[in-house]
Formats: structure tokens, C-alpha cells, sequence
């Protein structure tokens, strides 16, 4: 095996590795959701206790991608390419934090009846799960247009997330004796819009390895 195919080998072994800890984060973001929308506290405590594997993956991936940079010297895309492997898979172990955040606050509502803005909370969970698989389809393809349809449902994420922080304030002030459930679906929400945000990094990122330069796709 010549040095370059030993390169694209070990390269193409970090991408394997890299969505098989994507479609995990992606996962227990999902189930996390299902979780609190069935009131399942076993599930939840899964959630909770697989987020273990999916931060060793990380782990396991930025030391095989470091290494395989000191090794090899890589430059121009090769070097890009492992550089958004790195910073696409911290991007994903925290959306798999984000679901251990929803599980817990599932843990906290227990069995009461869920509020009204769920309904919004689940397409918003809808909406940022899709972008995250979007996302990492279009990283591995490098297809741009893919990418480009990600910052389009941002847009819609982030006003979801606008009307269900209003539906709940509007709330509060109806019935004050349910302000903490009130303040655990504004956490929630609030952990869907940022997952939402990450898959608008991916693309980011893919434009970044695609053309060498940095794009905001939230303006």
C-alpha cells in the first residue's frame, strides 16, 4: 500500500467513524424527545447513561485525526478535510449533550401533563433533527446545495423557538403554580434551537472545506 492510499484509508476510516458518532448524537436527541413526549423515564436514563460511548467516540476520533495529521503532513484540502472531521464531531458530541439536558428534564417533569407549545417543541425537534442528518449527507457528499437548504430551515427553527418561549412566558402568568415545568420546556426548546444551530455549522463547515473559506449561513 502506497503512503497515499494508507492516507485515504485512514481517512476514509475517520469519516466512517465520524458518522457513526453523528447518527448516535442524532439518535439520542430523538429519543430523548420520545422520551418526554411519552413520559418514558427508563428511556430517558438511557439516554443519559449512552452518552458515555458517544464522548469516547469523540475522544477516539480526535486522537486518530491528530495523529493521522503529524503522521502524514497533510496540506490544502486533505488538511481541511481532517480539520472539519475535528470540529464537525465536538459539533455532534454536543448535540449528544444536549439530548442527556432533555432527558434529565424529562426525569424532572415526571408524569404531569405536558403544556400546550409541546406541539411546536416536537416540530422544532422534527426540523433540527432532519438538518442534522441533511447536514452530515451533504459533509459527505460535499454537496454545497445541500447544504445551502439547512440555513433556510434555521430560519424556521428560530422562530418556532421565539413562539414557544412567548407561548410559555404568556403562561407563566396564567398559572404560576406550573413555572417549573414552564422553565424545563423553555430549557428544552432552547437545547432543540441550538442543535439546530450546530447542523447550520456542519454546512458551514462543508463550505469551508469545499471553497477555503468561512461562511455564516445565519445572517
Amino acid at each position: 500500500m502506497s503512503v497515499r492510499e494508507k492516507f485515504d484509508y485512514e481517512l476514509h476510516s475517520a469519516q466512517e467513524q465520524l458518522i457513526t458518532l453523528s447518527t448516535m448524537a442524532i439518535d439520542a436527541l430523538d429519543k430523548s424527545m420520545k422520551a418526554l413526549v411519552a413520559h418514558d423515564i427508563d428511556q430517558a436514563l438511557q439516554v443519559i447513561d449512552n452518552d458515555a460511548h458517544i464522548n469516547r467516540l469523540e475522544e477516539d476520533l480526535n486522537d486518530q485525526v491528530i495523529l493521522l495529521i503529524a503522521k502524514q503532513s497533510p496540506v490544502a484540502t486533505d488538511l481541511r478535510r481532517l480539520i472539519v472531521t475535528i470540529k464537525v464531531a465536538s459539533d455532534m458530541e454536543r448535540v449528544g449533550d444536549y439530548a442527556v439536558n432533555i432527558a434529565k428534564e424529562t426525569i424532572r417533569i415526571g408524569q404531569q401533563d405536558l403544556l400546550e407549545p409541546i406541539n411546536k417543541i416536537q416540530h422544532m425537534h422534527e426540523l433540527a433533527t432532519s438538518m442534522l442528518r441533511q447536514g452530515i449527507d451533504a459533509l459527505i457528499e460535499e454537496d454545497v446545495e445541500k447544504a445551502k437548504e439547512i440555513a433556510d430551515l434555521d430560519d424556521e427553527v428560530d422562530d418556532l423557538y421565539g413562539e414557544v418561549i412567548r407561548l410559555l412566558f404568556q403562561h407563566s402568568a396564567k398559572a404560576p403554580e406550573q413555572l417549573s415545568q414552564v422553565t424545563q420546556l423553555a430549557f428544552i426548546s432552547r437545547y432543540m434551537e441550538r442543535s439546530a444551530d450546530y447542523a447550520t455549522n456542519i454546512a458551514e463547515q462543508l463550505f469551508y472545506l469545499v471553497r477555503g473559506r468561512h461562511y455564516d449561513l445565519n445572517k
